[in-house]
């Protein structure tokens, strides 16, 4: 034999623990002469006996005395290493979101979530990509969508419905727009934005849709926001993710049309299996903030 045979360590130890194969068998709940198969392996491999026979019972040669501890060590080791993966990973939630999500609603709220749930550590994977939740070591993520991902349990948490935001201080140098077809006659961040179109038709502007002033092309809705927080044009954004700004005045809200593409943010997690504990204090949290969220 060439290999150690790693089944017969476990053998070996609760027999040398025990002193006797019938209760070896009995803990490891194996039949007894299992158990002695196990140690002929591993003695057939060390090449001498590591037992010796007795009326009530074994004892360990002196070589088995030598290998004992070594494998008793070894044990703990591996056990005290699986334990600690273990904890960690039932104390680490790891949450893929969005880059918007993240910055403009989750990260001002998480603390409130640590401070009820000390004893988990959170960590934000940032993507927009579809994770594979098995593979990449992630317990739960926010995504944009209707809800409906195979293999995965949805809870909607906000409207993904967008509305055109701007500062006092843009509407003051430029006026505010009386109808939502005014807002062609505005700088608009990001104008080739494809809800932009959608908004506009939502509000019930017909025709063709001719924007008449130049303006910045940006890829997040965090950036957009700022940009419009700056007075630099009114911006296409979701208002949930301004709530703060809204209510202080600081962007305002030009019109009461929330228009959608019929698609919402959601937590989402695997269906399969069952939820550790940390993933329902999440879930329980994140479904209670979301429902105090005005817009």
């Amino acid at each position: 034999m060439t290999s150690l045979p790693l089944g017969s360590i476990r053998v070996f130890d609760s027999v040398a623990r025990l002193q006797n194969f019938t209760k070896a068998a009995d803990e490891l709940n194996m039949t007894q002469s299992a158990v002695s198969y196990q140690i002929k392996l591993l003695e057939d491999f060390a090449g001498t006996p590591l037992f010796q026979r007795r009326a009530r019972g074994v004892t360990l040669t002196p070589k088995g005395e030598v290998i004992a501890p070594v494998i008793r060590r070894a044990l703990a080791d591996m056990g005290e290493t699986f334990r600690a993966i273990r904890e960690e990973q039932n104390s680490v939630l790891v949450i893929s979101v969005i880059h918007t999500f993240a910055s403009n609603w989750l990260t001002p709220r998480i603390t409130d979530f640590q401070n009820l749930h000390p004893e988990v550590s959170v960590r934000f994977d940032i993507s927009s990509r579809l994770v594979d939740f098995s593979s990449e070591g992630i317990d739960c993520g926010i995504r944009l969508g209707r809800g409906n991902w195979p293999g995965l349990t949805s809870h909607r948490l906000l409207s993904g419905g967008f509305t055109p935001l701007a500062s006092p201080a843009y509407l003051e140098r430029y006026g505010r727009p009386q109808t939502p077809a005014d807002l062609l006659q505005c700088h608009l961040i990001t104008p080739d934005d494809n809800w932009w179109p959608v908004w506009f038709r939502q509000a019930g502007v017909e025709g063709p849709l001719t924007m008449t002033k130049p303006g910045v092309t940006i890829d997040t809705q965090q950036i957009i926001g700022g940009l419009a927080l700056s007075g630099g044009g009114v911006g296409l954004v979701s208002s949930a993710f301004f709530q703060n700004e809204i209510e202080s005045g600081t962007l305002v809200k030009l019109f009461d049309i929330e228009a959608s593409t019929g698609t919402n943010y959601y937590l989402v997690y695997p269906e399969a299996g069952q939820l550790p504990a940390k993933v329902k204090f999440f879930r329980d949290w994140i479904i209670d903030c979301s429902c105090n969220t005005k817009f």
